[in-house]
């Protein structure tokens, strides 16, 4: 089949956003060899994602607990996971995350100007998933570099790579198993000793589901919540008014942290199966296709939200699809807000200005990132 679209084409790595945009006004469900279908509107996304009879989330060679799974075995390993995202647990932790925030942007604040990215956004992300899995400080480097080689193996299409990551991580965690055995670990408050402890069908988990949940909760905290920090950063230094406006009213971060991720999405893209042919946007999906849901793309359909580029926070928050929806919603969205939040609070706590500096230009970052790969900005 002809391709529609290439999604790594020079467009898309210019100005992601604006590429999206126009894929779904000109074809809204476009065919791509790398990619199979893509879906570009709401209204089609929303479908697929209400749909687990006819789209199937088992698209990996990997296990993927629970998010490669259908029901009923994602009914089960999802509740075991969510408890873990209950309101006690974020309360108990944000005073922890409020530590790591303020120390971070206190030292910016002493440096002035930063490169938002390396210094502030990425350092924050692996410090929180780190305290919050209770993992000791020593790995946030090797963290960092194993997020940057997934990346960069994902970038390229690399399987042998790919496979060789989830490998590394897969030893990493036996490793972590392994000094909890043999120490008898008997704190129940840490997580990776609890899920030690967890049981599913009567059994407790085995070192490669305790991985495999782990593995995603680590690519999906530190990539997106370091694209979602530095997003954040941008638009606060671009947008002035706004910021003015949060910074005398910090109780509408919640609502206006949603509403700016959805303007700006750090999450690309997720993946489905046609379990059967199916017809989308007039086009013919036959059984087995590989579907992607461009979430960026959905999030600004004007259809939904009209003028999707304006700030607002009168727009309905069930549309907004930033931790996705149906069955797979995110899990770990408490945690996520939690952390955006308790960030905000603390940079507007700790600063009277975030800016951008005089002639700096920040990069973007190209598929299948989103965000920033550099950002220069000032806080004082």
């Amino acid at each position: 089949m002809k391709p529609d679209w290439n999604p790594h084409s020079d467009d898309v790595q210019r100005n992601q956003r604006a590429a999206y945009d126009d894929m779904r006004e000109r074809c809204p469900v476009a065919y791509s060899e790398e990619n199979g279908w893509t879906l570009f509107r709401h209204c089609d996304v929303m479908n697929v994602l209400q749909d687990t009879e006819n789209f199937s989330n088992a698209v990996s060679q990997h296990l993927s607990v629970p998010s490669g799974m259908d029901p009923p075995e994602h009914t089960a390993w999802r509740a075991l996971i969510e408890k873990y995202f209950l309101p006690d647990a974020m309360c108990a932790f944000e005073p922890q995350c409020r530590t790591i925030s303020r120390k971070l942007i206190e030292s910016a604040v002493q440096c002035g100007t930063v490169e938002f990215m390396a210094q502030v956004a990425l350092p924050f992300a692996v410090q929180v998933q780190c305290a919050f899995l209770g993992w000791p400080d020593e790995l946030h480097d090797q963290l960092i570099n194993w997020v940057r080689k997934n990346h960069r193996a994902t970038l390229a299409q690399d399987r042998a790579a790919m496979s060789e990551i989830a490998r590394e991580f897969e030893r990493l965690i036996d490793d972590m198993i392994e000094v909890r055995q043999t120490s008898n670990v008997t704190d129940a408050q840490e997580i990776t000793t609890s899920l030690m402890r967890d049981k599913i069908w009567g059994r407790t988990l085995s070192n490669e589901e305790i991985a495999s949940i782990l593995r995603i909760w680590t690519v999906g905290e530190i990539g997106t919540i370091a694209a979602s920090i530095g997003i954040l950063g941008h638009f606060l230094a671009d947008q002035s008014d706004i910021q003015k406006q949060l910074r005398k009213q910090p109780s509408l971060l919640p609502k206006a942290i949603d509403e700016i991720l959805r303007i700006r999405g750090p999450l690309l893209s997720n993946r489905r199966i046609a379990k059967a042919a199916i017809k989308i946007g007039g086009r013919e999906i036959c059984e087995g296709d590989r579907v992607t849901i461009n979430w960026i793309a959905a999030n600004r359909d004007p259809d939904v939200f009209p003028s999707p580029d304006t700030f607002s926070l009168d727009r309905d928050p069930s549309m907004n699809l930033l931790y996705g929806s149906g069955i797979h919603v995110c899990p770990g969205a408490p945690l996520a807000r939690m952390e955006m939040r308790v960030f905000l609070e603390e940079l507007f706590a700790a600063s009277t200005v975030v800016e951008a500096v005089p002639g700096s230009h920040p990069s973007l970052a190209a598929p299948p990132a989103s965000g920033f790969t550099t950002l220069p900005l000032r806080i004082r």
